[in-house]
């Protein structure tokens, strides 16, 4: 029988690969209507499709033992006749025990997995903050992580670069 570790890892078998999930939490939010009260009264009178841009980034940072936190950050940007109605901000993070991978795959876990994890998460604090600031219902649509990590790879395997975990 193997050893349970404080981060959730067995610790009797080194070769086996192991993935733990041991939180999923909101390490920051923010919701912003800089042009409130104005701006819902021009909803009811907007004259061209509303704008939303979605920034999207992620961060891991080794914690040691084999412990990471993966953080996803969504940001969330609506205009309205070229005037901001909101932006909606959440960085939903996770620690993950992640041992006996190798480089390439524990990067590939980082890279896709986790924030494939974190994702409904931060959609779900998206919609609440967009719908309690008084504005419609917004749902953000499913998105292919593991597509974005190979074009990261991708991209940064032409520049010869390494891609870098946070320490």
């Amino acid at each position: 029988m193997a050893d349970i570790t404080a981060n959730g890892l067995a610790t009797g078998s080194a070769s086996q690969p192991q993935l733990v999930l041991q939180k999923i939490y909101v390490k920051d939010v923010s919701f912003e209507a800089p042009n409130a009260p104005q701006i819902y009264q021009e909803i009811g009178e907007i004259t061209e499709a509303p704008q939303v841009q979605l920034n999207l980034s992620q961060r891991a940072t080794g914690l040691g033992n084999d412990l990471y936190e993966v953080v996803l950050t969504l940001t969330l940007t609506c205009t309205i006749n070229e005037r901001t109605a909101y932006l909606a901000e959440v960085h939903q993070a996770g620690l993950f025990g992640i041992a006996g991978f190798s480089e390439a795959e524990q990067a590939g876990i980082i890279g896709s997995y986790c924030p494939n994890l974190l994702f409904p998460y931060a959609r779900q604090v998206i919609s609440s903050l967009v719908q309690e600031g008084g504005f419609p219902p917004f749902l953000l649509q499913p998105i292919n992580f593991e597509a974005l990590y190979a074009e990261q790879q991708r991209r940064t395997g032409a520049s010869g670069e390494a891609p870098t975990l946070n320490s």
